[in-house]
């Protein structure tokens, strides 16, 4: 168990009030943990964002959570902590002014061994509450106004009064510019109906011919001006068989003009899944519509077999509490009005049950979590052990544990409701249509989980951003009123003035807990951000549903848990304008898509920074292995908690542990180095391949030169031999000797003892004649005599007897037969000096030898 770490400039832990004297915070030198240096000028401060501007800055502030004392700063942004030391943000004392859901002032006393209290200094606190399941608590040094300024400036910055205030529109959509979601929405459905080669753009929507259709749907501009139904986009798809006229008639029937529209539908079985809002059947259940059952009729397309498709109504309500908004005028159908249809009720709990429990999980993950909002470990809190022993599935084991929260509970109805829609559509070719009251709450919850499930397209990056921007934001969820993101008032005098929030808070907070009686806190002072009675994380559990489904089917989704958590981040900071306002319509009037930052843009910059070893893919990706609709049973729709999400601030070790993704993205990034450094060394490789290669053709070239020159040597020394046994038939002795490109041959003549001298030349002009074995080669005998004219004893002279010898055409009386031959009349030459013709093509012999 690792131990709490002690500063040296602090002199006593927080909770260490057992063994001083008077148990308050004045037992703590503050002068020690006083900033070692101002900070000059807010200009330089590298860790700001583009127009970040800091509005107020506490120094000497000590985050409880973690016991660590830094600075604490307030920017147009968010709450900025500084640790003391290195100046590094530190994550847990850092959340956007945006995700804060409430924060309080609260004085505490610290009970003395004394115990006079009426002389114990109070411990000035600042509590901010976050929509990202985190409590943190900042202390401040006494007898400063430091906890007065954070506190001003964080009203001032949460609770603007003018729009283009707000941190999104200072600063821009700069290099993340948005792309007008109404042209993906309308590839989308271009996609649904089998016409992908067609493309939207801006020019179609204004020009409105985007109506395209095929057998049986259509794409309608029927609300186009979100005239008929303000909180619907601007494009539907409806029935073929259904008019814009009648479309009009029986939106009057549905809660807010929310009728039956298509959400998707099936490429081969025509099956479809459609959405709307509660009918208005009155507190008898007793009022009907021609037009709304002709509409919802018209779902059910023909099978094959020609028999008409069942229809399920799934209202997602309880039925006590269908029943209850008939007083109010709503209501749900009744199976007997429509065709072939079975109503069914989900019962999944309201936005308010939602908020409830949110707050009893984020209390709970507090109080049990290793380091929570009091200061002190759970291992000190509950007798030297910690939460779940550091295994996850211990802490969340079944989901009637995390002390009666309910929320693992609720996740499982949405899940198992998901489900069931998927299973109809698939297993039964039927269609679904799915609404609650308003139909934008559970309704988007259960339909955008089925198409999740349905169509594996949902399941990419690409396609789970189509489905975000179609069932979620064209189909009117309200985020300004369910997560608190800023929207207008609604009035037409001040079109860009946000509303003022009540100054009484709706959520209890999560007060200093006591630890054996240390603390006895004051009533605290609240205070808040976006806190209504309209808010509840309904967006932010359905995220958690996706989760549930990438660890059941981890080798079906694109994208990890930590895209979700980037993802989930980027909505609550309200850093960009895509989940601004409640409906399309707003978004359009206030220019948000043009004056913000697109989310989408930064995710996807983010993710081409690291190519695909970023994060935010899922190493187990398999899009072969679920390219079909995902069905999961009943038994495997068991949630836990999401360790990614739930457990990151109050059990960040919890979070590292075990988390299999991780251990194998670095497996992957080692491999994925490895591989660069295999390619790397291949290249080389090669190259030295390549130059190898190279130097043995060039030595086959000169060892193909060599091998010519040879066999021209050898043919040489042939021939230089065939002339040498020549001259020594007539009894000569020969010597050679050679020097560079001549041969001198010498012939002694015995008999005679005269000095024969015959000189053999064979020169190379160039390394080409050398190839060349008639051409170039040339070989020439020259006999000298001292006395030509000499006889020997016979009478005959020395030459006479060489051409007696060697000339095979003497005559057989001893006379010659070419006695024109200049051979016979110089006596000096003789050429072709050999005793077979094969030799004479290879000498020069002068033509006139053969005349």
């Amino acid at each position: 168990m690792d131990e709490r770490k002690h500063r040296t400039t602090r002199t006593t832990s927080l909770r260490d009030d057992s063994e001083s004297s008077t148990g308050s915070w004045d037992v703590l030198e503050w002068t020690k943990i006083e900033p070692i240096s101002q900070f000059a000028s807010h200009e330089n401060l590298d860790f700001l964002l583009e127009a970040e501007q800091v509005v107020a800055e506490g120094h000497g502030v000590v985050l409880v959570n973690t016991d660590d004392a830094g600075m604490l700063m307030v920017t147009n942004f968010r709450l900025l902590f500084l640790s003391e030391g290195t100046r590094k943000v530190i994550a847990l004392g850092t959340i956007p002014l945006a995700t804060i859901e409430k924060f309080n002032k609260i004085v505490v006393k610290v009970q003395s061994n004394t115990r006079q209290l009426d002389k114990t200094p109070t411990q000035r606190l600042l509590q901010v509450i976050g929509k990202d399941m985190r409590i943190i608590v900042f202390g401040f040094r006494p007898r400063t106004k430091q906890r007065r300024v954070i506190f001003d400036a964080l009203l001032r910055c949460t609770k603007s009064t003018r729009l283009w205030d707000l941190y999104a529109f200072v600063s821009g959509p700069s290099r993340f510019k948005n792309t007008t979601p109404q042209v993906r929405l309308l590839d989308e459905y271009f996609r649904l109906l089998g016409k992908g080669s067609y493309h939207a753009s801006t020019n179609m929507i204004e020009s409105g011919s985007y109506t395209l259709s095929n057998d049986l749907w259509r794409i309608s501009s029927v609300n186009s001006n979100h005239s008929m139904c303000q909180t619907y986009p601007f494009a539907l798809i409806f029935p073929k068989v259904i008019s814009d006229d009648e479309v009009l008639q029986a939106c009057s029937f549905r809660a807010r003009s929310r009728l039956p529209v298509i959400s998707w539908c099936h490429p081969v079985t025509g099956a479809v899944l459609a959405r709307s809002s509660q009918p208005l059947v009155g507190l008898m259940m007793n009022m009907r519509s021609n037009m709304d059952e002709k509409l919802v009729a018209a779902l059910c397309s023909k099978l094959d077999d020609g028999s008409r498709r069942k229809l399920y109504i799934a209202d997602a309500r309880p039925r006590k509490n269908a029943l209850a908004n008939g007083a109010m005028g709503g209501g749900s159908e009744s199976s007997s009005n429509y065709f072939q249809s079975e109503v069914v009720f989900f019962g999944i709990d309201n936005i308010h049950a939602m908020r409830e429990s949110f707050v009893r999980l984020r209390e709970y993950m507090d109080t049990h979590g290793r380091a929570s909002s009091d200061g002190m470990l759970s291992f000190l809190r509950h007798g030297g052990s910690t939460w779940g022993g550091g295994n996850l599935s211990s802490m969340s084991a079944s989901v009637s544990t995390l002390g009666d929260s309910g929320w693992l509970l609720h996740v499982q109805n949405v899940l198992a409701g998901a489900a069931w829609i998927a299973a109809r559509v698939h297993m039964e070719k039927a269609s679904v249509l799915v609404h609650c009251s308003d139909g934008w709450d559970r309704t988007s919850q259960l339909v955008a989980l089925a198409n999740l499930l349905l169509d594996p397209y949902y399941r990419t990056l690409a396609g789970f951003q189509a489905l975000v921007e179609k069932d979620w934001l064209a189909f009117g969820h309200p985020f300004s009123d369910r997560v608190g993101i800023p929207c207008t008032s609604g009035s037409g005098n001040t079109p860009f003035e946000l509303p003022r929030q009540p100054s009484a808070g709706n959520f209890p907070s999560s007060p200093m807990r006591p630890s054996s009686g240390a603390f006895s806190s004051q009533p605290p002072t609240s205070s808040h951000a976006h806190t209504s009675n309209n808010y509840s994380p309904i967006f932010l559990q359905w995220v958690d549903c996706v989760s549930q489904l990438l660890r059941m089917y981890p080798f079906a989704f694109e994208f990890s848990a930590a895209f979700l958590v980037d993802f989930l981040d980027c909505m609550l900071s309200c850093r960009f304008g895509n989940f601004f306002f409640n409906s399309e319509k707003e978004r359009l009037q206030y220019s948000v898509y043009e004056t913000c930052g697109c989310l989408w843009v930064y995710l996807a910059d983010l993710r081409a920074s690291d190519g695909g070893s970023h994060v935010h893919y899922n190493p187990f990706y398999d899009p072969l292995r679920n390219n079909g609709p995902l069905l999961p049973p009943a038994a495997a729709l068991a949630p836990t908690l999401w360790p990614q999400f739930h457990l990151r601030w109050a059990c960040p070790d919890e979070v590292q542990a075990g988390e299999v993704e991780a251990q194998c993205r670095k497996i992957i990034t080692k491999s994925s180095e490895m591989q660069k450094a295999k390619e790397v060394a291949e290249r080389k490789a090669k190259e030295i391949t390549n130059a190898m290669e190279s130097l043995n053709t060039e030595l086959r070239r000169e060892k193909l030169q060599n091998s010519s020159a040879l066999n021209m040597a050898k043919r040489l020394s042939k021939e230089n031999m065939a002339i040498k046994r020549a001259v020594q038939s007539i009894g000569c002795k020969v010597h050679f000797s050679g020097n560079g490109g001549d041969c001198i041959v010498d012939i002694e003549n015995s008999p005679a003892e005269a000095t024969n001298f015959l000189h053999c030349s064979s020169r190379q002009e160039s390394n080409n004649a050398l190839l060349d074995d008639k051409k170039n080669l040339s070989a020439s005998l020259t006999v000298t005599a001292d006395n030509v004219d000499d006889v020997n004893d016979d009478g005959r002279n020395s030459i006479g007897r060489i051409c007696e010898t060697l000339c095979q055409f003497r005559a057989g009386e001893g006379g010659c037969r070419w006695p024109e031959g200049e051979c016979a009349q110089l006596c000096s030459q003789f050429v072709g000096v050999k005793a077979n013709f094969d030799a004479l093509d290879q000498l020069s012999i002068d033509d006139s030898y053969f005349n």
